[in-house]
Formats: structure tokens, C-alpha cells, sequence
């Protein structure tokens, strides 16, 4: 019996049809976006909106703040600046309306004419949602400049906490570096809560963590992270989050060679710092495809350039369910403080799993006998699979410029655990 035209792969980033057609953007250093006609600056205190007819230029630390909303209207192209470190933070108890359309996305760029990496700070979503530290708020550590401390503090006991809407949005070439503060990120969710909807947002060319998720109970669907530097996704301090349907693609040649991760899950920096009889951190994913593009993925193992799709670190939870981990060395790490046994185990269930190309499969951290986990997870009751098939194999359509197609080719996948 044919198959059927509308029938798709279970595993990995699915859909009938190829869902980052239209509203994406592989190549966003070739576009000219104009230039600004209108500046945000300061704080916005009262609700406002910005219009796709104008351009606008984000000078400094924009804070929308006292309940406010600020809502994009779709198609409006916000433009960092790259001097003052232009940055966007909604502020807890505000909220954005970013309702952009397939086919017409809002847009966060650079302003320079090279456009690189780290050119610009990040957008920072605060809300009123649980976290794990000490106390029931905390505040973001960046280079921010705001007019009270109100404007970056975070968490509180609302896991449905609602910051509004982010919807067909690409952030491009965020993720500044300072000396005094470190990185930014391109998208910060800090203590965000589940009312908020945050579904087909593009990260494109970070050099700081492309969705960088600080507690809060937070559900993202559809999003993609495009050669970032540092992690594509991380969790820590306490998040509850479901992830379904999203990307992470890496290249050896963009991405940081001193660790960064496809997904780095923690509860915490420093233990001493959480209140560890409040929820750990919690993700459960499903749907996910992680990616490491090469040409010659050998040679860029050998040369220390390829590393890990997944950390996993003590005191979390993941759940993660017909993803597809591609071209990684190895495809997860354990933390090594994390025992082996059947009790910690069960807190990171991979199962339904197409690890295809990796060089080892799942790891302690820094102990190269991996017997047990490979027992472990390799039990057909996961029904995990292993492949070594080429990237044009394995994928429909991985290196179209414009519209790439990073679902798995139907038929694909044929159980190999003998």
C-alpha cells in the first residue's frame, strides 16, 4: 500500500507542510532593512503602539514599565543600536502585543552596516511567575540602565503569570558581549508565566544564548535558533517548561567552540543560591530537531569544534520525546555529580530518539565508559534508534538557501537497535 502525499515523519520538527516558509530568514545579511525614521528611548509608561509604516531605532535600555503595553503592530522592523547597546525590556506587570503574521513578521535587526553577531543587547520579558531562588523576586544582571529597581525584578507566585504575545518575531544578530556584564541574550524569559504565548519566534546569529529561560512556566512552540554562539536554549532556576516542535541549528564555524550547547538545562549557578524545597527545574520536550551542519564533520571533531547537543546538569528534570540530535560529540552529557542509578534516570527519560551521526551518544561528564546510560537507553521499551546517515539523506531539503526544509525524509527511520 502507497503512503499517503500528506503523511509526515513522527519524529523531529513535524508538519505537513515545511512551517518556516514565508515568515524566516536564512540569510538576513543581505537585506536592507532602511533607516530608522522614529527613536525609543527611556522608559514607556503608558500604552503605545509602533507602526509598520515607520522604522524605529532602540537607543539605549527601552523599559516599558507601570502596567503599560506596548504592541507591534505586525511587519515593523525595530532596528538595536549597536553604540548604546540597544536593548527592549518589558518590565513585570507590563506586557507586548508582538502579534506578527506569517506573512509578516516583526523584525528585531542590527544597525550596522556589516552586520555580526553580538551587535545589540536582547529583548527581556519579565514576569510575575515562580522561581526557584531565595525570595520571591530577583532582578536581571546586565548592562541595563534602569530608573528603579522595579524595572528588572522578576518572579512572584503567579505560574499563569500573563507578559502577553510574541508571535512570528525574529530577533537577528543579538546578544552583545560586555566587558562589565558579560553576555546579553536575544531573548530573555524571566519568571514568565503560561498565559503568556510565545509560538514561531527566530533567533538568528546570537552571540549570547538565543532563549535564555530564568524560572517562570513558560510554553514555546515553533521556535528556532540559527547559529548562535553560545547555547540555543537554556533553562535554569526553576523553570516549568514545555518545548515542542522547534530547531536549534549549529554550525562548527559560527558556533562557540568552548562549550555551548544545543540545550543546557540547570537549576541553578551556585547551589547556595535556591531554595531547593521550591520546584526544580522541569522541561519536557517533544518534537525538537538539533543540528550541526558540516561538510566534513570529522575533521571538525577532531579539531575540537563540535560538542555536545545536550548538558544536563544535578537536580532537573527532561523529558525529551521523538527528537532528532544530528552531527554532535557526543549527543548528551550527564553532569558528573549526577549517580547513574534507576532514581536519577527516571528523571531524564529520551525516548522515541533519532540520534543519527554523533560521535557517542549519551555520556557522564568526563568518564568515557558510558555502558550503563548505552544499557539504559538503549532498552527497546525507549524505542530509540542510531543511524550514521548523511545530512542530504536524512533531511528533506537541509541546504535550500531561502526555504530549508529541516523535517526528516518520510520513511527515514527503521528501528536499529540490534
Amino acid at each position: 500500500m502507497l503512503g499517503s502525499v500528506t503523511a509526515q515523519q513522527e519524529k523531529g520538527i513535524i508538519g505537513y507542510d515545511n512551517w518556516l516558509d514565508s515568515w524566516t530568514e536564512f540569510t538576513p545579511n543581505i537585506i536592507d532593512y532602511g533607516e530608522p525614521t522614529q527613536i525609543l528611548s527611556g522608559d514607556i509608561t503608558e500604552d503605545t503602539k509602533l507602526y509598520k509604516k515607520d522604522i524605529y531605532l532602540l537607543l539605549g535600555s527601552v523599559f516599558v514599565t507601570n502596567g503599560a503595553t506596548l504592541t507591534i503592530e505586525p511587519g515593523t522592523v525595530i532596528i538595536g543600536d549597536y553604540k548604546t547597546t540597544g536593548s527592549l525590556v518589558i518590565s513585570n506587570g507590563s506586557r507586548i502585543f508582538a502579534n506578527g503574521l506569517e506573512t509578516d513578521p516583526i523584525i528585531f535587526t542590527s544597525n550596522r552596516g556589516v552586520k555580526k553577531q553580538g551587535d545589540w543587547g536582547g529583548i527581556f520579558i519579565l514576569g510575575n511567575a515562580p522561581i526557584n531562588k531565595f525570595g520571591n523576586e530577583s532582578a536581571i544582571n546586565y548592562g541595563l540602565s534602569p530608573t528603579s529597581y522595579g524595572n528588572i525584578s522578576y518572579g512572584g507566585e503567579n505560574p499563569k503569570s500573563d507578559s502577553g504575545i510574541l508571535k512570528y518575531v525574529r530577533i537577528e544578530y543579538a546578544g552583545k558581549r560586555t566587558k562589565e556584564f558579560g553576555f546579553f541574550n536575544a531573548l530573555t524569559l524571566a519568571g514568565v508565566g503560561s498565559d503568556t504565548d510565545i509560538e514561531n519566534v527566530m533567533v538568528s546569529y546570537c552571540y549570547g544564548n538565543s532563549f535564555n529561560v530564568i524560572g517562570g512556566e513558560v510554553n514555546l512552540d515553533k521556535m528556532i535558533s540559527y547559529r548562535s554562539s553560545s547555547n540555543d536554549y537554556e533553562f535554569n532556576f526553576g523553570t516549568q517548561c514545555k518545548i515542542t516542535n522547534s530547531l536549534a541549528i549549529r554550525s562548527p564555524y559560527v558556533s562557540g567552540a568552548y562549550g555551548s550547547k544545543c540545550i543546557y538545562i540547570a537549576s541553578y549557578d551556585q547551589i547556595d543560591e535556591v531554595d531547593l524545597t521550591k520546584k526544580t527545574t522541569s522541561v519536557d520536550a517533544e518534537n525538537l530537531t538539533l543540528v550541526n551542519i558540516s561538510d566534513d564533520l570529522d575533521s571538525a571533531i577532531q579539531m575540537g569544534l563540535v560538542k555536545a547537543a545536550i548538558y544536563v546538569a544535578p537536580n532537573v528534570s527532561l523529558s525529551l520525546n521523538k527528537t532528532v540530535i544530528s552531527g554532535f560529540n557526543p549527543a548528551v552529557i550527564l553532569d558528573n555529580e549526577i549517580k547513574v542509578n534507576s532514581e536519577n534516570l527516571e528523571r531524564i527519560k529520551l525516548s522515541e530518539m533519532y540520534f543519527n551521526n554523533c560521535n557517542g551518544n549519551i555520556f557522564t561528564k568526563n568518564d568515557s565508559n558510558n555502558d550503563d546510560l548505552e544499557n539504559w537507553y538503549g532498552n527497546s521499551a525507549f524505542k530509540n534508534v542510531y543511524s550514521k546517515g548523511a545530512d542530504s539523506e536524512t533531511f528533506i531539503d537541509l541546504k535550500n538557501p531561502k526555504h530549508p526544509d529541516f523535517r526528516l525524509r518520510i520513511n527515514k527511520i527503521i528501528a536499529s537497535n540490534d
